[in-house]
């Protein structure tokens, strides 16, 4: 594989929470710029009525996502109606998961229990989505994660806006770039928190923890030929898998399950 697992700092459990947060808003910031709402809901539009799903849980959702914004495009221009969403991970976010079953939407909810995306319960059904957290995942995991679906019979879609095209030295040159960035993207951070604009502007923690993190995504991110490799041994008649590259707003890959 082209793909090498270096360790991104948001991973480590010693990494505080709150500058952890402010990142995810900073990822969010980052979803609406590069437009992946829409382009996510094209792809699970095709999923969702080619198996008569009215239902998505979402995998590895932290902090949060664009997946709210996501399912209501599905709603306003794809047609579909009383989408149930679920959020889920393995280490439940204890804030945002409140925040969302806060407000009492039965179709909306945050799963307080842990969920291993390898591992999902029987009676967690939808489509599976999995945004821009599979490159986390070792092969064996990431596999794992995918047989898991196949195996259940359930769908099941991979979503990564990171790019692992270049070639390798190039890698690098993105710390600097997002580096920068930062302090420019920040300012269209919502919400907004003395947090994040204390530890952009005035002790700039969070421009170097986003850009080796996100330097080191592209890095970790399977290219096509990475899940082709992934999906040796799943590939049979009754559960068939597309994949492919987006282009518009930096390029996009993503890998759809479906059962036959």
């Amino acid at each position: 594989m082209k793909r090498i697992h270096l360790f991104e700092v948001e991973d480590f459990a010693w990494f505080p929470g709150w500058l952890r947060d402010c990142g995810t808003r900073y990822i969010v910031t980052m979803h609406k710029i590069l437009g992946t709402a829409p382009q996510l809901a094209e792809i699970l539009a095709r999923g969702l009525r080619a198996t008569n799903q009215n239902e998505i849980l979402d995998l590895c959702s932290g902090g949060g996502g664009p997946m709210p914004e996501v399912v209501k495009l599905l709603e306003e221009k794809h047609g579909f109606k009383d989408l149930k969403l679920t959020l889920s991970d393995l280490y439940p976010h204890a804030a945002f998961s409140a925040e969302v079953n806060g407000k009492g939407d039965p179709d909306f909810k945050y799963l307080t229990t842990p969920v291993n995306a390898a591992e999902v319960p029987d009676n967690q059904e939808g489509l599976r989505t999995m945004v821009c957290s599979m490159h986390h995942m070792r092969p064996e995991v990431a596999k794992s994660i995918l047989a898991d679906a196949k195996a259940d019979r359930k769908p099941i879609c991979i979503f990564e806006i990171s790019d692992n095209s270049f070639p390798k030295w190039i890698w690098w040159t993105a710390i600097p770039v997002n580096y920068i960035m930062t302090y420019f993207i920040t300012l269209l951070v919502r919400p907004m928190t003395w947090q994040q604009l204390v530890f952009t502007y005035l002790i700039p923690l969070l421009p170097a923890f986003i850009a080796w993190d996100g330097a080191v995504s592209n890095a970790r991110t399977y290219t096509l030929d990475d899940m082709k490799i992934l999906l040796q041994g799943l590939e049979t008649d009754d559960y068939k898998w597309e994949m492919g590259v987006i282009k518009g707003k930096g390029k996009k890959l993503y890998l759809l399950g479906l059962p036959v």
